[in-house]
C-alpha cells in the first residue's frame, strides 16, 4: 500500500476506534483552549496545574478516582485477552477518561524510538522510526535529540495518543543487556542530558512522556525477579543521577517503575525509590505508573508510592489497584488521603502537559519529512571507530565493489520488543526467527547497497549474503573494495550470550580481510561487540540500529557527504573478562527464579570509570570517534565564581573540510576519594568550517564535583584542588588545568 493510501486508511480506522465522543474532543487540536464551563473551574487554562488538580479531585466521586489509577492493555492477545472497548487497537495501554469532568482518556503508546504497535493491528503499524536510543546519544547533540523527540511525539499525537512510554535512561552496567539499544549509554551526565532533551521534545506536543525504567533495570535476564544490590551513595552518584539530570531538563509528567527488585524490594513497591528519593528528596509532582506486569501487591505498592497500575487486567496476577485497592481502602490498609494523592498526581500531569486543554486530534503523518529527521539523527550518531590511511570517505570510481552481509541489499536492522516501530513500505526481509515475541525481527526497507549504487552508477557492485566464508573470500579477492555489513539483533526480554557477533560473521569478516586489504566493516548493533579481526580491516563504522532512513544515512557517511561526527556513549570492552561481572548473572531458562546481581562490585564506577579504576585498556574508549577532518584544542582556562566551576577553551578545525567535533571535559580531585579517577563534567558539539575556531564555555554541575554524604543526606563538594581535563575521549586527554574549589553543600532536590 502506498503511503498516501495507508494514511487515509489508518485515519479512518483510528477515527472509528476513538469513537464519536473522543473525536469531538479532538477538534481543539493545538488551538487556544476554550474557557472553563460554568461549574468546572479546573478547566480554566489560566490556573496553574496544581490549582486545577486540587479543584477537580474535590469534585470527583470515589469511583472516578479509582478509574484514574487502573489501566488496561490496548491490544488483543487472543485467546488470553481481548482489548477493552475505547482503547486504540494495537496500543500499549488505555486508562478511561472522566467525561463528566472533562478529563480525557489516557491513550498510551510505546516507545522512545517511535510510535510502536502491539498485538496484530497491522493497520496502525507504519510509522517513522528514529535510530536507536544509543545512536541518538552517540550524536552528543541535545538539540538533535529534542528534534527527534518532537517528531515522534507529533506522530503519537497525530495517531491519537496522549501518553508516550519513552525516556529510557538506564545506564549500561551490563553491555550484554538486550535493551541497551533503547537507552542513553553509560555516563549519568550524557545519558541524562540526551534523554532529557528527547523527553522535552516529545512533551512539546502537549502529551505526557514517561521516564523509565526506574531504576537499576540493567539486564533482561531474569528481569521480573532480579534483585539489584547497590548502596545509597553509589546509586545516587550513577543511575539515579542520570534520572535526576534528565528530569531537570524535561520535567517528565510520569515515571515508570521497573520490573526488577532493588535491595530486596520490587521497584514498584520500593519505598526508598518512590517515596524517599523521587517524591520527597526530588519533590517530584507527577505520577508513578508501573511497567506492564510489574505490580505484585496492593497496599504495599500504593503506600510505597505507586500511583497507577498499567494494563493490570492483562499482565498482573491480580487487579491490584482495582478490586484489591477497594478492599484495602475499606480495611484502612490504604488511606483515603493516599488515593486522593494518586488521583491528584495523575490529573496534575494531564493539566501540566496540555493533554486536557489540547485533546488528541487524528491527523495525517508526513512520513517523508519525518524520515529526514530520522536520517539526520542516524548520520550524526554513526561513529567512525577506525580509518587507516583515510580509506574513508569513499572515493567511488569505476571499480568493482563487494557489499557483503546483513541484508544490506534490502535494508537495515532494528531492535526488538515493545519499542518496535513498523515502517512504511513493510519489512525488507520476511520470515526471520523469532516471528513472535520478542520478534518479529525487522529490517527497515532502506538499502545501503542501493544508496551506494545511486552515488556511483559507473561502479560494479556485487552483493553476497556473507553466510559462506569461502564465497566471501572469493568475491573479496576479485574486488577492488570490500564493504562488509555485520549485525547483532538485540531485544527486550533477552540478553545476548556473548559480545561476539553472531551467525559466524567474525569468520566472514576475517575471510574478506585476508583476501582484500581494502576491507571496511559497517556494524549494525545495539551496543558494543568484540572485533577479533580489527587489526586486519582498514575501517570500522559503528552504525547502531539506524532507523527508517538508515541505508541512506550509512551511504552519506561512508561517502563523506556528511562528516563522521558520532562519539561513543559506551565503552567497547576488548572482552567480557574486563567486565565487573564476566559471566552474566541469572538463568534465561528460569525467568521467575529469584537471584541477585551485585552492583556494589563497581558501585558508581560504571563503564569508562571502571576501566580507569582498574587500569584496563578497552577496545574503544568512551567518547571515542574519528572525523574526516582534524581538530585542535587550546587556551584551556578555569574560573570559580559563586560556587560554580566554569571551563573555557578554544576548538579549531585544523583540517581541509568542514566537520563536527565533541570536545569533552573531565574532572578529577587531586586528593582522590571518588569512585574512579575522573568523571565527565561537560561537553558540546561544535560545527566548524576549515580553519574556523570557536570558544566553548561550560559550567560544571556541582554534583559532578560532589560525593553523596549519607550522614548529612546530601551532596558535599570537598574543598581542594581539582584537575580539569580536556580531550576527544575519556582516554585521549590533550590539555589539563587546575581549579581550586571551595567546600559546598548542594541541594538534594531537582535543580532548575
Amino acid at each position: 500500500m502506498n503511503s498516501r493510501l495507508w494514511r487515509a486508511s489508518a485515519l479512518a480506522l483510528t477515527i472509528a476506534a476513538l469513537g464519536a465522543p473522543a473525536l469531538a474532543q479532538g477538534h481543539a487540536g493545538h488551538g487556544a483552549p476554550a474557557a472553563a464551563p460554568a461549574g468546572q473551574p479546573w478547566l480554566d487554562p489560566k490556573l496553574d496545574a496544581d490549582a486545577r488538580a486540587d479543584l477537580v479531585v474535590k469534585a470527583m466521586t470515589q469511583d472516578e478516582k479509582l478509574t484514574l489509577v487502573y489501566g488496561y492493555f490496548g491490544a488483543d492477545m487472543k485467546p488470553k485477552y481481548t482489548r477493552i472497548e475505547g482503547s486504540l487497537p494495537g496500543s500499549a495501554g488505555y486508562v478511561p477518561g472522566l467525561p463528566r469532568l472533562g478529563i480525557p482518556a489516557q491513550f498510551e503508546t510505546d516507545a522512545g524510538i517511535g510510535v510502536a504497535t502491539q498485538g496484530s493491528a497491522a493497520q496502525f503499524r507504519e510509522r517513522t522510526a528514529l535510530p536507536s536510543g544509543m545512536a541518538t546519544t552517540a550524536t552528543w547533540n541535545p538539540a538533535l535529540a529534542q528534534k527527534g523527540g518532537a517528531m515522534i511525539g507529533k506522530e503519537a499525537r497525530d495517531s491519537g495518543f496522549n501518553v508516550m512510554l519513552a525516556g529510557g535512561v538506564n545506564l549500561v552496567r551490563e553491555p550484554r543487556n538486550g535493551r541497551n539499544f533503547e537507552y542513553g549509554g553509560e555516563d549519568p551526565l550524557l545519558a541524562g542530558v540526551m534523554v532529557g532533551a528527547q523527553i522535552k521534545g516529545i512533551q512539546s506536543n502537549n502529551i505526557v512522556s514517561t521516564i523509565k525504567h526506574y531504576a537499576l533495570n540493567a539486564q533482561e535476564t531474569g528481569r521480573f525477579a532480579v534483585d539489584s544490590k547497590i548502596g545509597d551513595a553509589d546509586a545516587r552518584t550513577s543511575d539515579l543521577l542520570a534520572f535526576q539530570i534528565a528530569m531537570e531538563a524535561s520535567d517528565p509528567h510520569s515515571v515508570m517503575c521497573a520490573y526488577n527488585r532493588v535491595n530486596g524490594h520490587y521497584a514498584c513497591e520500593n519505598d526508598w525509590l518512590l517515596n524517599k528519593v523521587l517524591k520527597q528528596d526530588w519533590g517530584y509532582k507527577g505520577y508513578v505508573m508501573s511497567d506492564w506486569g510489574a505490580v505484585h501487591s496492593g497496599a504495599k505498592s500504593v503506600n510505597a508510592g505507586l500511583d497507577q497500575e498499567s494494563a493490570g487486567d492483562a499482565f498482573d496476577k491480580q487487579p491490584f489497584l482495582a478490586s484489591v485497592l477497594k478492599a484495602d481502602l475499606a480495611s484502612g490498609a490504604v488511606s483515603q488521603a493516599r488515593l486522593d494523592d494518586m488521583a491528584r498526581r495523575i490529573v496534575r500531569s494531564l493539566f501540566a502537559s496540555g493533554a486536557v486543554d489540547h485533546p488528541v486530534k487524528i491527523a495525517p503523518i508526513d512520513l517523508v519529512a519525518n524520515g529526514k529527521v530520522s536520517q539526520a539523527d542516524a548520520e550524526e550518531g554513526m561513529v567512525l571507530l577506525k580509518n587507516d590511511r583515510d580509506v574513508l570517505p569513499l572515493a567511488l570510481k569505476a571499480q568493482k565493489i563487494a557489499v557483503i552481509g546483513a541484508y544490506a541489499d534490502v535494508g537495515v536492522l532494528s531492535g526488538g520488543g515493545s519499542s518496535q516501530v513498523y515502517p512504511a513500505g513493510g519489512r525488507a526481509v520476511q520470515g526471520l526467527e523469532p516471528k513472535t515475541w520478542p520478534g518479529p525481527v525487522i529490517y527497515y526497507p532502506s538499502s545501503p547497497l542501493k544508496a551506494l549504487q545511486a552515488r556511483a552508477p559507473q561502479a560494479k557492485f556485487t552483493y553476497n549474503d556473507g553466510k559462506d566464508a569461502a564465497a566471501v573470500a572469493r568475491l573479496a579477492a576479485e574486488s577492488d573494495l570490500v564493504i562488509v555489513f555485520a549485525d547483532q539483533w538485540t531485544t527486550e526480554s533477552e540478553d545476548v550470550a556473548s559480545l561476539a557477533l553472531p551467525k559466524n560473521q567474525d569468520a566472514a569478516i576475517a575471510a574478506a580481510a585476508k583476501a582484500n586489504k581494502n576491507t571496511i566493516v559497517v556494524l549494525e548493533t545495539g551496543g558494543p561487540v568484540t572485533m577479533p579481526w580489527l587489526k586486519d580491516v582498514r575501517a570500522v563504522l559503528q552504525a547502531w540500529f539506524p532507523g527508517t532512513s538508515g541505508g541512506e544515512a550509512i551511504a552519506r557517511v561512508l561517502t563523506g557527504e556528511v562528516d563522521a561526527s558520532g562519539r561513543l556513549p559506551v565503552t567497547f570492552p576488548a572482552s567480557e573478562a574486563q567486565l565487573p561481572r564476566p559471566t552474566l548473572d541469572g538463568d534465561p531458562k528460569k525467568p521467575d527464579e529469584l537471584f541477585a546481581v551485585d552492583y556494589s562490585i563497581e558501585g558508581a564506577a560504571v563503564g569508562y570509570k571502571w576501566f580507569d579504576k582498574k587500569g584496563l585498556t578497552p577496545l574503544f574508549p568512551f567518547g571515542h570517534g574519528l572525523s574526516y577532518t582534524s581538530f585542535a584544542y587550546s587556551d584551556l582556562k578555569t574560573s570559580n565564581e559563586g560556587g560554580r566551576l566554569t571551563v573555557a577553551f578554544k576548538v579549531t578545525n585544523t583540517g581541509k573540510r568542514a566537520g563536527k567535533d565533541v570536545p569533552q571535559v573531565y574532572v578529577s580531585p587531586k586528593a582522590g576519594g571518588w569512585e574512579a579517577p575522573r568523571r565527565l563534567a561537560g561537553f558540546q558539539k561544535v560545527d566548524l568550517a576549515p580553519g574556523a575556531s570557536k570558544t566553548v564555555t561550560l559550567t560544571v554541575d556541582p554534583r559532578l564535583l560532589a560525593t553523596w554524604d549519607e550522614g548529612a543526606h546530601g551532596w558535599k563538594v570537598a574543598a581542594g584542588d581539582y584537575e580539569v581535563q580536556l580531550g576527544s575521549s575519556s582516554a585521549a586527554i590533550t590539555a589539563r588545568a587546575s581549579a581550586s574549589v571551595a567546600a559546598q553543600s548542594v541541594p538534594v532536590g531537582l535543580l532548575k
